[in-house]
């Protein structure tokens, strides 16, 4: 289950990123959108950088069991202003974009983590970006520059 949190303009393909998240997990995703401003206060909180980023992941740490019911799996908050500023310099739809972001955020609070990784993180992210036909992966783009 993917719970959206839009605090912003922007119009989101929900049942995409849900698709997206169902292949690789039955838990429960919070995804937020925000816009740099709210991002940048995020990242100067939890991981004391005060800039914009593009997505940020919050995973749960224990998968405790309460009255039955899974805990989420995690968070994950995304700036809208990355997505239309991204897609618009490789020449993709924003949707696209969206869902590359919301795909490198899943594989962090699923635990992959591509600075300290062996590729794996890369590998698993490359097969997923193939199955739904979308373009070249963050970590991809970020190795080529």
């Amino acid at each position: 289950m993917l719970n959206i949190e839009n605090l912003t303009n922007f119009n989101i393909d929900n049942k995409f990123l849900e698709n997206i998240a169902n292949t690789l997990t039955s838990r429960e995703i919070d995804l937020t959108l925000c816009y740099n401003k709210t991002i940048q206060q995020y990242n100067k909180e939890y991981r004391h950088k005060d800039q914009a980023t593009d997505v940020l992941s919050f995973p749960i740490e224990n998968d405790l069991i309460i009255d039955n019911d899974i805990m989420p799996l995690g968070a994950i908050v995304i700036s809208v202003d990355y997505v239309i500023e991204k897609a618009k310099l490789y020449g993709h739809s924003e949707a696209s974009e969206m869902a590359l972001l919301f795909i490198h955020g899943l594989l962090h609070i699923l635990g992959y983590d591509h600075e300290t990784d062996e590729g794996q993180m890369r590998k698993k992210e490359a097969l997923i970006i193939k199955s739904f036909k979308l373009p070249k992966s963050l970590i991809v783009r970020t190795e080529e520059n």
